[in-house]
């Protein structure tokens, strides 16, 4: 890599698999190795999650408090991966824990109802604008799997109108059209009957909108992550939430706003409180359980009443079903209650996005003082990096992510940020794959200082490539 910083080559473009950064990394890690080395055997490529599958090997995490972790070699790293999201109030919370230990000593599963739901469920509605009925999932794939078939149910409509880059989750009516299929065709595994249900559209096309919601006469519901593509990498233009309100509520279609990580984070309420915008039904999870697993699908009476046994009976319609062994389980209602209840009487998720502010404001500083074309973004508490994989020149005070294709933010250099994490977990700050991260409630001045020098050393390492 040059100097300047340019794209590092592809794998096979005389791009050696080790560099002095993946040397650096082993060095600090043996532990991990060791145990990637045993997970082989197990699991295919050795990893339980997409996103932890990083070569040579993901990091092996021990224990974790507040905004750090430690590894099984007992190195401490300034945590922004979040627990996928899930960590607001930060790892070990005191005012969390004590909530979770509590409901283990009563029992992990009772398959029977509990007092625990009941105010996990008020707290929601309590919270989020458009819950007018609350149910439980085990996880935000189900959130949005249930939201696409209750809209089904309730309009007895097929089709799905979704955004290319939108994660649901990875359930089939979700699979085409996020990071590969953008054609809408079908991923392995997922029928072509499938595949056809859903029409995929380039975000923040206000005339696409308008043709589809006019010529399509079987569209159930549209569904769209309420911050952006990705979590706000790939950002809405401004209307786009009334566009998508207005055009639903005109054609009969439920609108679902996959609220899966920005719920009760971009705020207490969402971006619908942000926004003002009031979807059919939400999705959630994540943040709802309080780090535990847990989703759940709030929104519209008339239309959660599907689920209604006697509603149902007395209008001659089937009900949908919805089992689920871990549906509202005790020990995630409990952490979702107390989590949800500081939330709401708390400052949390601005401090979360004061911090993010800052972190960016830091890597954008860095990235100036080091000559790196790129730059980093984000809304509320998250945060993103975009790396110009085009070397183009741009001011980076001007930089307008909106103004710009979902192919330019998407589309990343894999072996650059495979490097430049490897750089950061050596310089002890972990982020996600994006790459970006999300930030806590309990990031401090500090954290946000680590990382900034991390990130200048891992790009001053970059360079010698």
């Amino acid at each position: 890599m040059s100097e300047t910083l340019g794209s590092v080559a592809a794998p096979g473009h005389n791009q050696p698999d080790e560099t002095a950064i993946s040397l650096a990394y082993r060095a600090k890690t043996p532990g991990s190795a060791r145990l990637a080395q045993e997970a082989s055997t197990c699991f295919p490529s050795g990893v339980t999650h997409d996103s932890r599958y990083l070569k040579p090997y993901g990091l092996y995490v021990d224990r974790a408090q507040g905004a750090h972790k430690w590894d099984v070699d007992g190195n401490r790293y300034v945590d922004f991966f979040g627990g996928h999201g899930a960590l607001l109030l930060g790892h070990n919370h005191p005012g969390v824990m004590p909530a979770v230990h509590a409901a283990l000593d009563r029992s992990t599963q009772f398959a029977a109802s509990h007092a625990h739901e009941i105010r996990w469920a008020e707290l929601v509605k309590e919270m989020v604008p458009c819950a007018e009925r609350v149910r439980f999932t085990s996880s935000g794939t189900e959130a949005t799997s249930m939201a696409i078939r209750l809209a089904r149910a309730f309009t007895g409509k097929s089709r799905i109108l979704r955004f290319k880059g939108h994660f649901h989750g990875w359930h089939d009516d979700a699979a085409m059209g996020y990071s590969s299929h953008f054609d809408g065709s079908a991923p392995v595994g997922v029928p072509d009957t499938v595949a056809g249900n859903s029409i995929l559209l380039d975000v923040n096309d206000f005339a696409a909108l308008d043709e589809v919601f006019s010529s399509e006469r079987d569209l159930a519901a549209v569904v769209v992550e309420a911050l952006g593509a990705a979590t706000g990498m790939v950002p809405l233009a401004p209307g786009f939430h009334e566009k998508l309100r207005e055009l639903s509520t005109r054609h009969g279609v439920v609108l679902i706003f996959d609220e899966v990580i920005t719920g009760f984070r971009a705020a207490p309420g969402g971006v619908q409180e942000l926004t003002g915008v009031m979807p059919d039904l939400t999705a959630f999870a994540k943040i709802l359980a309080g780090g535990m697993p847990g989703g759940a699908v709030a929104g519209r009476e008339d239309i959660l009443a599907r689920l209604d046994f006697d509603r149902m009976r007395e209008n001659g319609k089937e009900k949908m079903v919805h089992p689920g062994t871990f549906n509202a389980n005790p020990v995630s209602a409990c952490a979702g209650i107390a989590a949800l209840e500081i939330i709401k009487s708390t400052d949390a998720c601005a401090k979360a996005a004061a911090s993010a502010t800052a972190l960016i404001e830091g890597w954008n500083t860095v990235l100036e003082q080091e000559d790196v074309p790129w730059v980093a973004y984000g809304q509320c508490s998250t945060f993103h990096l975009y790396m110009n994989p085009d070397e183009t020149d741009f001011d980076r005070h001007k930089f307008d992510p909106i103004s710009m294709s979902r192919e330019q933010l998407q589309t990343k250099n894999a072996e650059n940020v495979r490097q430049l994490r490897l750089a950061l977990l050596a310089n002890g700050v972990d982020i996600s794959g994006w790459p970006g991260g999300l930030l806590s409630a309990v990031h401090e001045s500090g954290d946000i200082a680590d990382c900034v020098d991390a990130f200048r050393e891992s790009l001053r390492m970059l360079k010698k490539i």
